[in-house]
């Protein structure tokens, strides 16, 4: 069994920055693909930015030059640098990890998700 936590969520103003954690437990042999998602109210959830086992990234238009995903392969980690928040970057953000457990076995995690809220 695989678990993701999710931490630093919260209530920031316009222009202000958070971090987002997630963290990866469990049956894990190795991690490939780690990415972060975002799904405001009344809104389909959708891709943020993604990271690639190599470290090769890719993001939304919407957030480039603003976000900055990365990871802590020695803490199967994954972090999402926020600045320049934007009022429309109110959303749940939930973090995505794909992963084998062993060998042979391969799937895809969410976390709980974590609420960031940017007030004018």
């Amino acid at each position: 069994q695989v678990q993701l936590v999710e931490s630093g969520g919260g209530l920031v103003q316009a222009g202000g920055s958070l971090r987002l954690s997630c963290a990866a437990s469990g049956s894990i042999f190795s991690i490939t693909v780690m990415a972060w998602y975002r799904q405001a109210p009344g809104k389909q959830r959708e891709l943020v930015a993604v990271i690639s086992s190599g470290g090769s990234t890719n993001y939304a238009d919407s957030v480039k030059g603003r976000f900055t995903i990365s990871r802590d392969n020695a803490k199967n980690t994954v972090y999402l640098q926020m600045n320049s928040l934007k009022r429309e970057d109110t959303a749940v953000y939930y973090c995505n990890v794909a992963l084998y457990e062993n060998a042979y076995a391969r799937g895809a995690y969410w976390g709980q998700g974590t609420q960031v809220t940017v007030s004018s």
